[in-house]
């Protein structure tokens, strides 16, 4: 990635204020399995473990006959005269039996990652953020923007109202973006649709604050937005499904954390 050591700060009006040094950070080599591995890591974290009974469908007396009867060597239920007597019983094929391969707890479905490994990740995909093309490649519109990585003066982060983000969005270029958000969201196939999930939506920029003065309820409303603080940043919200690139928008003193931090 050809990420310049200089970066550009914008105003609200979208005219270009000052320029800063970019923190070492956004010059970390791009690791794309490595952000994968850490986005798989975070979500499979959130799985619960769910398994079936041990002894479920093996709570009964049940035996074999055994041969020379005339009938299947399967557990039947002991005992005669009642509605039960000699029904198959215990093993899969039977009506109420246990299952034959059921899920078990026990099994493994965290996806493990070493720190080192997990912070590589996360630079790597704060300097993707800096790249053009691998915005462009996950899909964002980006004609209209003119440098990377988009760094804001302190100012937005006291903006209170959506009507004033969305001239912000314009000036920057970054309103093509929120649109393709709001036309992309569609209906999702299956079993989804009954729980709780219908509807898939894409994911538009991402902004990067270091102080909320108001600027999370002004931002939270246009589609696709996510806004979170620079000391919460991770490498799902950064690379959304393991696709680094993410659209994201800096204020200067997010960048100026960074500086400090990951220096």
């Amino acid at each position: 990635m050809n990420i310049p050591e200089k970066g550009i700060v914008y105003d609200l009006d979208g005219m270009i204020i000052e320029e800063i040094t970019l923190p070492p950070v956004f010059r970390t080599p791009f690791r794309p399995d490595l952000i994968r591995r850490a986005v798989l890591a975070a979500i499979t974290a959130r799985i619960q473990p769910y398994g079936v009974n041990k002894k479920a469908g093996q709570r009964t007396s049940a035996e074999s006959l055994g041969v020379g009867r005339g009938i299947a060597r399967l557990p039947r239920v002991k005992g005669s005269r009642h509605h039960a007597a000699s029904k198959g019983a215990f093993v899969p094929m039977a009506v109420g039996g246990r299952s034959a391969h059921p899920p078990k707890p026990e099994k493994i479905r965290i996806e493990r990652i070493n720190k080192t490994e997990k912070r590589l990740a996360l630079r790597s995909a704060i300097a993707a953020t800096a790249a053009k093309i691998l915005v462009r490649t996950r899909g964002h519109p980006v004609e209209k923007i003119r440098t990377f990585p988009i760094i804001l003066t302190d100012e937005f982060q006291s903006l209170k109202k959506t009507n004033e983000t969305k001239s912000v969005f314009e000036n920057l270029g970054i309103l093509p973006d929120i649109l393709r958000a709001k036309n992309g969201r569609k209906i999702r196939s299956g079993k989804g649709k009954l729980r709780g999930r219908k509807y898939k939506k894409p994911k538009g920029p991402l902004i990067v604050i270091y102080e909320n003065e108001g600027i999370i309820k002004a931002a939270r409303n246009h589609p696709g937005v996510d806004i979170i603080h620079v000391t919460n940043l991770n490498t799902e919200s950064l690379a959304p499904g393991g696709h680094p690139g993410r659209l994201t928008i800096w204020v200067k003193s997010a960048i100026e954390y960074l500086a400090k931090q990951m220096s």
